[in-house]
């Protein structure tokens, strides 16, 4: 499960006498799920509480209005919100412009606490549950040879996840933006998930429903699901063609059945499957002018999202500039990235991870919005998964001292960021 070099160093931390055996402890700890849902949700509370009161909503709750609005056979929102920032205006009604699976999921909690249900608490939630899984999916992919990793390795990565990247920023805020983010994390952790500990026709069948609730939810994250079909169909690659292509088919089914949904939901509320609101927006008026000019799309755009998720350095802060910040200069354990790459066997395996996330990432490159008015690359956290898998690959020959520093480098300009930086 583990080569020979990492079950040495994690034997030599593990010494009753090295003064480094607290650090494997605290791996440990981190390595199990449930005390790492616990303390991510310890430390996603303090920041939460902050900013505000917990408890409190954010202005922008707008999937709590939506859930309402389902629970009242409506596709408008029948109560108005505090914020009307982003939303989208036609024939006199007013939607979110987002797809809708985040606010599903609130529709039990809105039917019984109503619209000022916090939906800072839902999301907090949420984000501690992805620690919690990601914990488990890398220890699933060691136990299926996916990674090589020991305890230590992946607890200081489960660590790393849930605050040395863009996940703790995201986790105490709440909002449509946040929220979004947060849920379609957790789909396309639980299809990465179903894909590695399941076989046939289940695994297809739920990467498939875990894939088309990505899709309900941000409608690139379904490309994400690259790896996961690939591996499903790897895995079964002997079972014969008839096998594959049922295999295919009942992966695809949810997904299409996911793009069927949001056509109708267009529909409905704008006349079109085609238009998803996002030309009715209220957008900020420093996007105005582009919008008018380029579209929500294009190579203009380019330039300028590449400098702020991948160049960008927030530190120390100009109040005069732009925020963002870079990838790999604030979380620098995904420097591992590019020797996963390279070096990650099999050769299919870390090509199709970087696929994956590739495929993430070239619709947020071509948009209109940045995320340069937040700390922090915003937008990457939406191919983090993948990335994570492919970092998991790079670092399976470094010295536990060099990934335990680069988490820790992480987990400071995150939480400085946090602190300081962060716009509630």
């Amino acid at each position: 499960m583990t080569t020979t070099r990492n079950h040495t160093i994690t034997e030599s931390i593990l010494a009753p006498n090295n003064k480094c055996s607290w650090l494997a402890r605290l791996s440990f700890a981190w390595e199990h799920p449930l005390c790492a849902a616990a303390f991510s949700m310890i430390v996603y509370c303090l920041f939460a509480g902050w900013y505000r009161p917990l408890g409190q909503n954010s202005i922008y709750n707008y999937y709590n209005y939506l859930a309402d609005a389902f629970l009242h056979w409506r596709v408008s929102f029948r109560l108005q919100p505090q914020s009307v920032v982003d939303l989208s205006f036609y024939q006199s009604h007013s939607y979110p412009y987002w797809p809708p699976f985040p606010a599903v999921l609130l529709m039990p909690f809105i039917a019984i606490f109503g619209v000022h249900f916090s939906d800072i608490i839902f999301t907090l939630g949420v984000a501690s549950l992805n620690v919690a899984l990601i914990a488990l999916l890398l220890r699933q992919a060691t136990l299926r040879g996916i990674t090589q990793l020991s305890r230590v390795q992946r607890g200081l990565l489960v660590a790393f996840f849930a605050l040395g990247t863009v996940a703790l920023p995201l986790a105490p805020l709440g909002g449509v933006w946040y929220t979004g983010q947060i849920v379609g994390c957790l789909c396309v952790i639980l299809a990465y998930l179903a894909a590695i500990s399941l076989h046939g026709m289940r695994a297809a069948g739920l990467v498939g429903l875990a894939l088309a609730c990505a899709l309900l939810t941000r409608n690139n994250l379904v490309f994400a699901g690259l790896w996961p079909a690939g591996y499903v169909l790897y895995q079964a690659r002997a079972e014969g063609r008839r096998r594959l292509v049922g295999y295919t088919v009942a992966g695809f089914t949810p997904v299409l059945m996911a793009f069927f949904v949001i056509c109708v939901y267009n529909w409905l509320r704008f006349d079109s499957i085609w238009e998803t609101g996002y030309t009715f927006h209220q957008m900020n008026e420093r996007f105005r002018s582009d919008f008018n000019q380029y579209g929500p799309f294009s190579l203009h755009y380019l330039s300028r999202n590449l400098y702020y998720q991948y160049v960008a350095y927030p530190f120390p802060y100009d109040p005069g500039e732009s925020l963002g910040g870079s990838l790999f200069l604030l979380s620098p354990v995904f420097f591992g990235a590019p020797q996963g790459l390279f070096a990650g066997r099999p050769r299919w395996s870390a090509w199709l991870l970087f696929g994956s996330l590739m495929l993430v990432n070239i619709p947020i490159l071509l948009l209109m919005g940045t995320g340069l008015v937040q700390f922090g690359p915003r937008y990457t956290f939406d191919f983090t998964v993948p990335l994570l898998l492919l970092t998991a690959l790079g670092i399976r020959r470094w010295p536990i001292w060099l990934l335990a520093s680069f988490t820790v480098i992480s987990i400071g300009h995150y939480v400085i960021g946090t602190v300081i930086l962060v716009r509630p």
